[in-house]
């Protein structure tokens, strides 16, 4: 038998990544973006897409959960996207539809607080 026959595991699979390596390859070929395209970088292209994918579906899920929504949709994107600062980096020029805008309160039109603790008795404040 030949090695091929034996060996039926899909790159990602030997890899151990979820995302195709396969298919990223097949992309970079596809894009004339290089001559030659060594053996690594599909790997390493995918493992990179995998690693954003899983970083921006935990902080869209924590924000889906804190709106206590059980499903994940483009404004728990937006909101995971625009509250990371890396991840708002990254995303500086990219419109998610559907995504909506932060909410950004200027902190002259919060309530203020008050101190309502204070000053033990007998005790004057150095300022």
């Amino acid at each position: 038998l030949s090695p091929s026959v034996l060996s039926k595991k899909s790159k990602s699979a030997k890899t151990g990544l979820q995302f195709p390596v396969g298919r990223v390859l097949r992309l970079l070929r596809r894009g004339h973006l290089a001559e030659r395209i060594g053996a690594g970088t599909p790997v390493y292209l995918a493992a990179v897409l995998q690693y954003l994918s899983a970083e921006i579906l935990e902080l869209a899920g924590n924000a889906a959960c804190e709106n206590k929504k059980g499903r994940i949709g483009p404004r728990h994107i937006q909101l995971a996207a625009r509250n990371d600062e890396e991840l708002n980096k990254l995303f500086a020029g990219v419109t998610i539809a559907e995504g909506g805008v932060k909410s950004n309160i200027l902190s002259q039109l919060l309530p203020k607080k008050t101190h309502t603790a204070a000053l033990p008795t007998g005790e004057e404040s150095s300022l």
